[in-house]
């Protein structure tokens, strides 16, 4: 990777150039990692570092070996030179128009812009006339169907600007933030392919705008679409991989990589946050947690993710802590989406799925592509049992990311109620191509071949042992494996799982029915087969067994 004081000279020029443009987001995101690499000591005083230090003890927690900033062998980076600031003479409406943008009058900052040639007079004039179309976009859906409604409403701006934007990248007088604008711009209007070709271009040129990069990530939706991005080997390429990973879930390249950054951004809130998310995915809450609570201590104003820390809260039932977190949200920023959110999981904890039901709609009439939201507003619903709103939620979240296994899931669970298998079934099968290494999805799947209307006990079989293979933290699994064998009259099957079952009982120090069960199963089977001395023991142990046994299955031993 590149030395330290070079990536921190490269963001610092990168800011100004961001913020000088009005894409305030990815100047945010850049000053961010700025502050991420590790200060020297020498030039700094202990307030000043104060900022970077609680992220050094989640390192030291959470990784396994040392990763310096030096490259791994055979892996160069190229040096992408800073853009020179230009338009002198266009300067003073340049200035205007910025005025004006930033108060969002974006009509009146195009119009101020409308006779300078300089290419950042020219990508600013696109941009806020975009913005304006997309604004208008937005009112108009509103008059048509609510905040919340679906609408066939369109950026009218999209036209004219393909048309100017295509001329001018034809023409080669087209710099890297108006590619950015041209990529948008072709997404908006269907066009992937050449979206994804100008975003490539756009980033190789100017690789600091995580605006950019994070519209091309949107746009790899395989693993061979992103192996075929002819992308320039500069360090922000691992950020974008990282990420890119994640959104394929490819959870563990996905920590490589952020491990490999945190060489040179050591104390960067973005890349713990990032791993955090990973770990979410992996059901890693213990980890989650922490990370969260050091970020918290870190950044105490913080919204960003922070509504993903509520849902590892709200799956521990830490009610305590979930309380404080809502309460500290709505007193940074209660108008925020994730804040919405949180407050949401509050209730929903609480068991007033009502008034959940209130702050996740507040949450989208906030950012209605907010997913998180649908998502959650959809198992509000089906706690509700209003399984056609329920349904109407989750379609709504996939509409906005087919890649979003907990709302196919939703949809499953939702048919499920309906006493609809085979629909069921497609949805839950959708889920689990997407989380492959989630219990929860292939227990679902198998309960559905159980039903009456399909009893595809072999599916279920091989359902349920894919659930056992992924670490299945409820224990359901090995008892329905082995039920379902002594059901199809394997009784040796059925003792072997059995057997596992009892085993990590043990080994958890759980007791149960599913214990009573797998004792008074054993205990028979052996006697049947000659084995005495073996189901003495069984039925010994069912003896010391202080929970409740049922006198009928005793009585048939």
């Amino acid at each position: 990777m590149s030395s330290k004081e070079s990536c921190r000279n490269e963001l610092r020029s990168a800011i100004r150039q961001l913020s000088n443009r009005c894409l305030y987001s990815a100047a945010k995101w850049a000053a961010e990692q700025l502050v991420g690499i590790e200060q020297d000591p020498a030039k700094y005083t202990p307030t000043n570092t104060r900022f970077q230090r609680g992220s050094s003890s989640i390192r030291r927690r959470f990784r396994t070996n040392d990763i310096t900033s030096t490259p791994v062998a055979g892996v160069s980076y190229v040096s992408t030179p800073v853009m020179e600031e230009d338009e002198v003479e266009d300067s003073d409406f340049y200035l205007l128009a910025k005025s004006y943008f930033d108060c969002r009058e974006y009509r009146r900052a195009a119009h101020v812009l409308r006779d300078q040639t300089g290419r950042r007079s020219v990508f600013l004039r696109c941009y806020a006339l975009y913005l304006a179309g997309e604004k208008r976009k937005e009112e108009e859906m509103i008059e048509l169907e609510g905040p919340l409604g679906k609408s066939n409403a369109v950026n009218r701006e999209l036209i004219s600007l393909e048309r100017e934007l295509s001329t001018s990248w034809k023409n080669g007088t087209v710099d890297p933030f108006g590619l950015y604008l041209y990529g948008i711009v072709l997404k908006d209007k269907g066009n992937e392919n050449l979206a994804r070709t100008v975003f490539v271009e756009s980033v190789n040129s100017y690789p600091w705008n995580w605006n950019a990069w994070s519209e091309l990530k949107s746009l790899c939706t395989s693993i061979d679409i992103l192996n075929s991005l002819n992308l320039n080997n500069h360090w922000m390429k691992d950020y974008f991989l990282a990420s890119a990973y994640q959104e394929l879930r490819m959870h563990k390249e996905s920590l490589t990589k952020y491990e490999y950054l945190q060489g040179t951004f050591s104390f960067s809130n973005y890349i713990q946050a990032q791993i955090a998310k990973a770990q979410y995915s992996l059901r890693e809450f213990e980890q989650v947690e922490v990370i969260f609570e050091e970020l918290l201590r870190n950044d105490p104003y913080r919204v960003d993710d922070m509504d993903m820390y509520s849902n590892v809260l709200y799956a521990k039932e830490c009610f305590s802590a979930l309380s404080y977190l809502a309460h500290r949200v709505f007193m940074t920023d209660k108008y925020r989406p994730e804040s919405c959110c949180i407050i949401g999981n509050y209730y929903s904890l609480k068991g007033q799925h009502e008034k959940s039901v209130v702050y996740f709609r507040r949450a989208l009439k906030l950012d209605k592509n907010y997913l998180s939201a649908w998502t959650l507003m959809g198992h509000e619903y089906v706690e509700m049992k209003n399984t056609p709103a329920a349904i109407d939620a989750y379609r709504r979240a996939v509409d906005i990311n087919p890649r979003d296994y907990r709302a196919w899931y939703g949809l499953g669970q939702a048919y499920e109620m309906m006493h609809m298998p085979l629909y069921a079934l497609h949805y839950f099968r959708k889920s689990v191509f997407l989380q492959p290494n989630d219990s929860r999805l292939w227990i679902a799947m198998a309960q559905c071949y159980e039903t009456e209307q399909l009893h595809m006990l072999e599916e279920a079989i091989k359902c349920y042992r894919r659930a056992a293979n992924c670490n299945d933290s409820e224990a359901i699994a090995l008892n329905q494996l082995a039920k379902l064998h002594h059901a199809l009259g394997r009784d040796e099957e059925a003792a072997f799982y059995y057997k596992k079952d009892l085993e990590r009982m043990e080994a958890e120090e759980r007791e149960g029915p599913n214990m009573v069960e797998a004792l008074i199963f054993l205990a028979t089977h052996c006697r049947a087969h000659g084995r005495f001395e073996e189901a003495e023991v069984y039925c010994t142990r069912l003896l010391d067994y202080t929970g409740p046994v049922s006198f009928t299955h005793l009585k048939n031993l």
